[in-house]
């Protein structure tokens, strides 16, 4: 190095030269090589030279050293269109949108690169509008967009009418498929909107395919939920005599673990292993989760353990795990431990840790959760807000999910359906009602949950009249079929009104097998409103199906002591004593510091129950000696 840089004081100071020297900096990476080389250029006056200039610049931006290449354009005499574009990429890497906006603003001339720059750079930090009114002007001033350009539209996607559009314009454009970066993105964009189909007429018309475009067609499928057709085109793809990269063992195990197909699994993890691409984050992860879904948790903590590093993929990969296997304290030692290793968290993983929460984790640790949310500049994303709903109602805190979600600007259905059935949960029944008839103004088209939350609400609230409206009026109105959990909250809500009678034609015309659920349900309230005869009835339905079960026994045995048919109660406890032979105890249980207690009707089942029943004795025999006993 210090050889090329004596040569610089002598005859060595030609153009050709000083790009050797630049040519040997950026073989190095360093950042202090760059540095002296660009002082010699600074001590000689060179710096002022537009080509070097423009390659100093365009080491400082790919180092990240965004100040000193700042000034490195400032020193450029003669700044060209090259000099702005590579200052313009530095500031987009760097993070600094708003310095870029400023500076693009500023710019004399703007070629494509410039305009494909600022609308990359718009995408990235998900200004997607901003992306697309940018696209707009840039067709107004003239400017042809180029393939890269229609790259980054594909990826602003969010509908399938949106994506037709933008393929259109493509073709508008006079551009053929024969750039497979381009064809690569049609696929995947067509895959992110669930247009499978138009994914494989993508993948016909092309003139050249590579393991890109299969990858971007595997996932296609996968997002789709066609994992079967994955497969198959995964077997396709070898037949073509491609080797699969990392993305494509990613997606198969991630097929894999839709199918909840370990085998397959695990020949895609054995053949990682055999070429080395199991140390690959992205890989790991996806194999985290499909032993995790393939219900082998220690699989997944045995292979996170082996990981040399960690990162935000793997990482969220096992709290995902965690989460999904009530194993909320282990999710929640895993996040602090990814923050003390300086790892950024994503939205997907603070969602998962605040799902993971449960009465044995204390209401008071979700809300330190979701004071990082600011912090992480995550208040903005739907899903996470939807989550913290769903917290904030699990544990009884209606009024602080409400306002989270009245804060959400950007609401979909999911943020609907999530306060409403946690209002509706929490006995706020009217302004389910109210929220219902607001996501309908609003124009929204509510599914399946939806209208559960509804009918639950007429429920919990005895709105019958209402309820049997919107029940009748599912199919016609909203183009919703009635699932299960629909005839259960109508019979539930028709039986406490007393109205047996059309409850239980509701059930026998109903297009599902009856479930026990639903005939219990049915025999519950027959105790209050109904006669002998439905009793009886109901209670014998229960009985076939499940004969050792003492609850319709129990009934019966209270109806005919109500009825003073003594010879009918004598038989039936006779026959509950020889037909039903489990025994239920009832229990409770509460969370507290991080521990789950269970209290049963016999026994205290948990680590010092002694000394809580020693304590309680010596209360008692102090109220006994005050005489309040």
């Amino acid at each position: 190095m210090y050889t090329f840089l004596k040569q610089t004081q002598g005859p060595y100071t030609s153009l050709s030269y000083c790009s050797t020297l630049l040519d040997h900096c950026l073989s190095q990476k360093s950042v202090n090589f760059v540095k002296i080389v660009h002082a010699h250029f600074l001590k000689l006056g060179l710096n002022t030279y537009t080509y070097l200039g423009n390659r100093c610049l365009d080491l400082y931006s790919d180092l990240g050293h965004i100040n000193d290449a700042l000034k490195v354009f400032d020193d450029i005499s003669h700044k060209n269109s090259t000099s702005w574009n590579i200052c313009l990429k530095g500031l987009l890497k760097s993070g600094q949108l708003g310095n870029a906006c400023q500076l693009y603003d500023g710019m004399p001339v703007r070629d494509v690169v410039s305009w494909n720059s600022m609308i990359s750079g718009y995408a990235s930090n998900g200004f997607s509008s901003d992306a697309l009114e940018l696209f707009v002007e840039m067709q107004g001033a003239g400017m042809r967009p180029s393939s890269f350009t229609f790259s980054i539209l594909t990826s602003l996607v969010s509908s399938p009418c949106h994506a037709k559009q933008v393929h259109g314009r493509i073709i508008r454009s006079g551009m053929d498929l024969s750039n497979v970066v381009l064809g690569n993105s049609l696929i995947a964009m067509y895959g992110k909107v669930g247009l499978v189909d138009y994914s494989f007429s993508v993948i016909l018309t092309m003139k050249k395919i590579d393991i890109i475009s299969w990858n971007s067609l595997m996932w296609a499928c996968h997002r789709a939920g066609h994992h079967e057709l994955a497969l198959a085109h995964f077997y396709k793809m070898r037949d073509a005599e491609l080797l699969p990269d990392q993305f494509t063992c990613s997606t198969l195990m991630s097929v894999c673990s839709n199918l909840r197909d370990l085998d397959k699994g695990k020949q895609v993890f054995a053949f990682c292993f055999k070429v080395g691409f199991v140390y690959n984050s992205i890989v790991s992860s996806a194999a985290i989760d499909l032993f995790s879904k393939c219900n082998r948790l220690e699989d997944s903590v045995r292979l996170f353990t082996e990981q040399d590093r960690w990162d935000t993929a793997l990482c969220t990969s096992m709290i995902s795990s965690y989460a999904t296997h009530d194993l909320g304290e282990d999710a929640l030692h895993l996040f602090v431990l990814t923050l003390r290793e300086n790892i950024r968290p994503t939205e997907y993983m603070v969602s998962c840790l605040l799902s993971s929460f449960s009465i044995f984790l204390p209401v008071e640790v979700g809300i330190q959760i979701h004071a990082l949310v600011p912090k992480l500049g995550f208040e903005s994303d739907a899903v996470l807000a939807s989550t913290l709903v769903h917290m904030y109602a699990k544990f009884g805190i209606i009024d602080d999910a409400l306002h989270i979600f009245n804060e959400t600007k950007i609401k979909d259905l999911v943020s609907w359906n999530t306060i409403m059935m946690g209002l509706a949960y929490n006995g706020k029944v009217s302004v389910t009602l109210d929220l219902f008839k607001e996501l309908i103004r609003e124009g929204m088209a509510p599914d399946r949950i939806t209208l559960a939350a509804v009918l639950l609400a007429c429920n919990y609230g005895s709105f019958v009249d209402e309820g049997i409206k919107i029940f009748f009026s599912m199919e016609t109105e909203f183009g919703v079929k009635p699932g299960e959990e629909h005839y259960t909250y109508v019979v539930e809500m028709l039986s406490k009104a007393g109205m047996l009678k059309e409850a239980i034609d509701i059930v026998e015309t109903m297009p599902y097998t009856i479930t026990l659920d639903m005939w219990r349900l049915i025999l519950s309230v027959c105790v209050i409103h109904g006669d002998l005869q439905v009793i009886e009835t109901v209670a014998k339905e229960i009985m076939e199906r499940e004969p050792q079960a003492p609850f319709p026994y129990l009934v019966l045995a209270q109806a005919y002591q109500m009825m003073e048919r003594w010879e009918s109660l004598v038989r039936v406890r006779k026959d509950m004593e020889q037909k039903c032979t489990k025994e239920f105890i009832g229990c409770s249980w509460f969370g507290m510091k991080n521990h789950g207690y269970t209290f049963q009707s016999n026994q205290l089942q948990h680590y010092g129950g002694k000394d809580l029943y020693l304590l309680l004795n010596l209360l008692v025999w102090e109220m006994e000696t005050e005489g309040y006993v």
